[in-house]
């Protein structure tokens, strides 16, 4: 990977913010675009902005077949056997959601058990409180150890002959941790239960093969993978996705419509109702194009050095607490911490003021937030356009926020 040749593809990186050159550490929340994303959806909206499936003329044709070319991107992406497979969603937050609305609602009763851990992004978590008590299931969690890493043993331990659905994420958006999840579709499956995986952090950073992982369902955003916003998938297992009911109802996902009945489309239009996100989703293939040209493989090794590399210069600053595993190769690019006696807004705040953009807060995440007994934590996330200059920087812009407070207080 030729990293300052990446940098050139994103045009929003090439400026100052607050008189200093931006150095953007938040892609964990949201990645930038690359010029060839952005110049096919100007592409889309200047010379074939049509809507799809329902007309026979040029320009609807074209949109077809950018939407449709699209979810066939996808599946080679995440290697699904057929395109039935992929659903277009406004994101891994709708996706789940349908999972629990329609698998859910129609497999999950009374006595049954949802599992999921400590460390899920709320979007993991919500979906499964509902469901839970809209069919009396009960909600379990599977420990964490201290390094916030989960083992098979209590995978094991925690998921029963009662379990009839685990949901993890693939990828922590906190801790960075990097979960065993064939390992843990496996024990899933022996129990008799289905999996589901929250891929939002995992399939921007590393190749993802949903064939290989043998998981029911994964849900991914573009958003964090150099797509526009407002466009995700979800991946289901054909025969899953055959016997699910709709959630949305309207255009585009009917067959036949009479008065008092009516009929769903095949698979994946059922789940599509109303005009679908065609824009997003032509972005969406866009982008996998470019990340495939480099290469996920190339793009995971990279990050897992700059994940390194933070973890030996940010350990050296003293009154530093860093969380999640320190082990090379359980950790995914990112570093989330806390400096003693500085709320991590005003570290935040304190960065932006050095043109260093990073997230603080907690990262939709209180559950984990109580489990490691703080309120907020401070991230830095990294993706391919990121370099170890830019984490000279963050290092240099913690160690003069430091400095900025010890001498104010």
């Amino acid at each position: 990977m030729d990293v300052r040749e990446i940098r050139k593809q994103f045009p929003i990186l090439d400026q100052e913010v607050n008189g200093h050159p931006l150095v953007y550490l938040d892609s964990a929340a949201t990645s930038q675009k690359p010029i060839q994303v952005i110049e096919a959806l100007d592409d889309y909206y200047r010379g074939y902005n049509s809507n799809v499936h329902r007309g026979v003329h040029t320009l609807g044709t074209r949109a077809t077949d950018g939407y449709e070319g699209a979810r066939e991107k996808v599946r080679k992406f995440i290697n699904a056997s057929s395109m039935e497979e992929v659903i277009f969603t406004r994101g891994t937050t709708t996706a789940l959601n349908l999972v629990a609305k329609s698998y859910g609602m129609a497999n999950v009763s009374t006595g049954d058990e949802i599992v999921i851990t400590y460390m899920e992004h709320h979007s993991n978590i919500i979906p499964w409180q509902q469901l839970a008590k809209a069919t009396g299931a009960t909600l379990k969690y599977i420990p964490l150890q201290e390094d916030g890493t989960i083992t098979l043993e209590d995978v094991r331990a925690t998921i029963t002959s009662k379990t009839k659905i685990v949901s993890i994420m693939q990828v922590s958006n906190v801790l960075g941790t990097m979960n065993p999840i064939k390992e843990i579709t496996q024990i899933a499956h022996e129990f008799g239960a289905i999996m589901v995986v929250d891929g939002a952090q995992a399939a921007p950073h590393m190749k993802v093969d949903v064939q290989d992982l043998e998981c029911d369902f994964f849900a991914f955003s573009g958003h964090k993978m150099c797509a526009p916003t407002g466009i995700g998938v979800l991946y289901g297992k054909k025969h899953l996705l055959e016997e699910m009911e709709p959630v949305e109802f309207g255009g585009e996902m009917i067959d036949f419509v009479g008065l008092y009945e009516s009929t769903w489309k095949e698979l994946p239009w059922k789940f599509e109702g109303g005009t679908p996100i065609i824009a997003g989703a032509i972005g969406l293939g866009a982008a996998i194009d470019f990340l495939e040209q480099i290469g996920l493989n190339h793009i995971e090794k990279h990050e897992h050095k700059l994940a390194a590399y933070a973890l030996e210069r940010m350990s050296s600053i003293k009154g530093m607490s860093i969380y999640g595993p320190k082990e090379p190769g359980k950790r995914a690019g990112l570093v989330t911490f806390n400096v003693d006696d500085v709320h991590p807004h005003d570290l935040a705040t304190v960065l932006d003021a050095e043109g260093i953009a990073v997230r603080a807060g907690h990262h939709c995440a209180q559950p984990l937030m109580k489990w490691l007994n703080v309120s907020a934590t401070a991230r830095a996330s990294f993706y391919l356009y990121n370099t170890e200059e830019d984490i000279d920087k963050l290092v240099e812009g913690v160690v003069k926020t430091k400095e900025y407070f010890s001498d104010v207080f």
